[in-house]
C-alpha cells in the first residue's frame, strides 16, 4: 500500500519562498511527472489600492484548507499537495496564496491545483478588506459571482 501523500496547510503572516516550498514537496521524489505551483498576487487596481488586509478564522480555515486539500489528493491521485494563504495586511504585488500540487501527469497536477483554488476562494473562511491609496478603508470585498461559477465546474 502507498504512504499517503503530504499535505502542507498553513495560514500565516509571512511570506513564503515559492522555490523552497517546491523543493520541499519534491525532495526525494522520482514517482512525479509533473508539478504545478500557482501563487496569487495582490493587484494594485490600477494604483487605486495601497494593501488588501486579510483575516481568517483561525483553526476553521487550516481546517477547511485541509479537507479541500485531502479531497483535491483523492480526487486527482496527487503525490503532494502544499497550499499556504498569507494574511494581515498585503502590499500590492506580494504573494497572497501559494498552492503546489505535484502529480504522475500534467492533467492531474493542473486539475489539481485549480480546483484548490476554487475551493478556497469560495470555501475557506478568509475576508479581505481594501486599503486605498488615497488613505481611505473600502468594506469587506463580497465574494465574486465569478468564483463560484468556477468552483460549479468541479460538481
Amino acid at each position: 500500500m502507498a504512504a499517503a501523500a503530504p499535505v502542507t496547510v498553513r495560514v500565516q503572516h509571512d511570506d513564503f519562498d515559492v522555490a523552497a516550498e517546491t523543493a520541499r514537496l519534491t525532495a526525494g521524489r522520482a514517482d512525479a511527472g509533473a508539478i504545478v505551483t500557482f501563487t496569487g498576487l495582490c493587484r494594485d487596481e490600477g494604483g487605486r489600492l495601497a494593501a488588501l488586509e486579510l483575516e481568517h478564522y483561525p483553526g476553521m480555515a487550516e481546517a477547511e484548507i485541509g479537507q479541500i486539500c485531502e479531497q483535491a489528493v483523492t480526487r486527482f491521485s496527487l503525490l503532494g499537495l502544499t497550499a499556504i494563504h498569507r494574511v494581515g495586511k498585503i502590499a500590492p504585488g506580494e504573494n497572497i496564496v501559494l498552492v503546489i500540487a505535484l502529480a504522475p501527469h500534467r492533467h492531474a497536477a493542473f486539475d489539481g491545483a485549480s480546483f484548490v483554488m476554487d475551493y478556497l476562494k469560495t470555501s475557506a473562511p478568509f475576508w479581505k478588506k481594501e486599503h486605498f491609496a488615497d488613505g481611505r478603508t473600502g468594506g469587506w470585498v463580497d465574494a465574486k459571482d465569478s468564483d463560484d461559477q468556477a468552483r460549479a465546474k468541479w460538481s
